[in-house]
């Protein structure tokens, strides 16, 4: 499922500016963890990203392949594709501090 309220992207990262983020979400199910896990990165998104992203949450359940290409450790797990470098976040996603540094999107804020 692609969730995006940014630009879409086809794909190819090198036609994406560096303001544009492509994020990951890798859940398993309806779980706890993978609930709070897409509602925490979606309020992210929506409140520090907000026409600058897309967002693409994979079931590892029903889509195995992709989970296998990515080589996941643990879940839920979000990974940042694009800017450069590639960041991984293993979690819930309810530390928003944690997350907006992962993202390289901290503003000086704080908790």
């Amino acid at each position: 499922m692609i969730m995006s309220k940014g630009k879409r992207h086809d794909g190819k990262l090198q036609h994406l500016t560096p303001k544009e983020f492509v994020l990951r979400l890798f859940i398993t199910g309806a779980t706890p963890n993978s609930v709070r896990a897409v509602m925490n990165i979606k309020n992210i998104c929506e409140a520090h990203l907000n026409g600058r992203y897309s967002l693409e949450i994979i079931d590892v359940y029903q889509q195995l392949s992709v989970a296998e290409e990515e080589q996941l450790i643990a879940l839920p797990l979000l990974v940042k594709k694009h800017p450069l470098p590639e960041r991984r976040l293993i979690g819930d996603l309810s530390d928003k501090l944690k997350v907006l540094k992962v993202l390289g999107i901290l503003k000086n804020e704080k908790k």
